[in-house]
């Protein structure tokens, strides 16, 4: 089984995608995890130029995701909202069939980032992503400075990061199979 963990950071240091490095190290056997580093190269969204084919940034985007059986974003909250690099990406994948039905969950390293978490899911349910509530996890990093190995050897911090990997492995194993599943 294939997830893609996405962070809606591109901070180097950033605790969200220190978070998705921590749920690698967490992830059961069998499970791989990868991240998708691509946001910050992905032009600005603009229908003029979603045409057939995308742009290769969008292409490699959209790939990613369809060949993921599930997804997991983990995302800092700017302003009461989803960072913009975010909701960029997501705009690319409106014309693209490559969200429709996969399962995702949401995690975050703020119990404050409600606003943002809330957004996600509009905008994931709009897109007809399958936004599994038990794989949703806010882990309370702010101002611990951890890095990956030190959220996954925490115990209580593991503790949500497992809940939420377990919960989307078994939202995609309740799933009808896939391309990306079965092959």
């Amino acid at each position: 089984m294939k997830f893609l963990g996405v962070s809606g950071s591109l901070r180097h240091a950033s605790s969200n995608t220190e978070l998705l490095r921590a749920v690698a190290l967490l992830a059961p056997r069998g499970l791989r995890i990868t991240l998708f580093d691509g946001l910050g190269g992905l032009p600005h969204f603009n229908p003029d130029l979603d045409t057939d084919p995308p742009p290769p940034a969008v292409r490699v985007l959209r790939e990613s995701i369809a060949a993921a059986d599930g997804l997991l974003i983990s995302s800092p909250e700017y302003a009461h909202g989803v960072p913009g690099v975010l909701k960029n990406a997501l705009d690319w994948l409106v014309s693209s069939v490559a969200i429709v039905g996969k399962p995702i969950g949401l995690l975050n390293g703020s119990p404050r980032a409600v606003h943002a978490q809330a957004s996600l899911v509009e905008i994931l349910r709009t897109m007809s992503a399958d936004v599994v509530p038990a794989a949703h996890g806010s882990v309370p990093l702010l101002g611990r400075n951890l890095d990956a190995a030190g959220i996954a050897a925490d115990p209580e911090l593991a503790k949500v990061v497992r809940g939420a990997l377990t919960a989307l492995v078994e939202a995609v194993q309740g799933r009808a199979p896939t391309a990306s599943s079965t092959g």
